[in-house]
């Protein structure tokens, strides 16, 4: 899966950032701390906590074979009286049976997974292509007139989709953008395999209109905050507001920020400080 990085005044705030970025709750992330802030004078701290994280794979359980096997009405008894003969020992296993079961086991024993280390890593590029290539899919299979543009920095991927008539793909609140950049992510995991990119997807420039009126509520929600001098909770919101509003108010001063709840409840504390 694909691993975010993220800062904080403490490892305890950067890991908080990390799962809302993630959308996942602790118990279902991998977390690793990269730096710690270093301790000053008289118990201060200098610098900011860097920690980076993933969505913890899960493993795929194994496929258990259900099928029952037809037959006519004596397929019992007849496997019965097979049974029967091999306790009695008048019924010995043939020699491809021997010999089939001897290569099984060595093939068993031989064969090793891959790790991700031996894994080639992937090319970042080809994450675009793939994102490019399920986003014109999609406009297609929506029957709308779309162009896909994809820009990227490292391991920074935006894929940006323009055109008209895209409000059925951002849906209310931006809930249905979120769930498709889930499915691009998904579909170039598949195509590809595990990759260190981090892909933001954006549908009709929402999510810059969006950001621009969180940031907006955001710090009317600190003037607040600092003028009462009383906590404020901000209505629940997707992973990706919530981590707007811990990026604008980090620069705030007189305010800190936590999330409180679980998903699709979780919301953003605003806190004197």
């Amino acid at each position: 899966m694909e691993w975010v990085t993220t800062t904080g005044r403490s490892v305890e705030d950067a890991t908080e950032a990390a799962l809302d970025q993630l959308g996942v709750a602790a118990d279902e992330a991998d977390i690793e701390v990269l730096e710690e802030p270093k301790s000053g004078l008289f118990g201060r701290t200098r610098g900011e906590a860097k920690v980076r994280g993933r969505v913890r794979p899960t493993e795929v359980r194994p496929k258990r074979d259900n099928r029952r096997s037809r037959g006519n009405k004596n397929g019992g008894e007849q496997r019965r009286e097979r049974q029967a003969s091999d306790a009695s020992g008048n019924s010995k296993p043939s020699q491809s049976r021997k010999n089939g079961g001897q290569r099984t086991t060595r093939n068993a024993k031989n064969e090793k997974p891959m790790n991700d280390e031996q894994r080639d890593p992937v090319d970042p590029a080809a994450v675009g292509e793939a994102a490019e290539t399920f986003m014109t899919g999609l406009a297609t299979a929506f029957g709308v007139e779309a162009t896909v543009v994809v820009e990227r920095e490292d391991t920074e991927i935006e894929v940006a989709m323009s055109g008209s008539d895209l409000g059925l793909l951002v849906g209310p609140g931006g809930r249905t953008l979120t769930a498709v950049q889930d499915l691009v992510r998904v579909a170039a995991q598949r195509r590809l395999g595990d990759h260190d990119t981090h892909l933001r997807l954006d549908i009709a420039g929402y999510r810059e209109r969006r950001k621009a009126s969180l940031e907006a509520f955001a710090r009317k929600i600190a003037q607040q905050v600092r003028e009462s001098g009383k906590a404020l909770a901000i209505e629940p919101m997707a992973s990706p507001d919530r981590k707007v509003i811990h990026d604008v108010l980090a620069s705030e001063e007189g305010v800190s920020t936590a999330s409180k709840g679980e998903d699709p409840n979780r919301r953003v504390i605003v806190s004197p400080s």
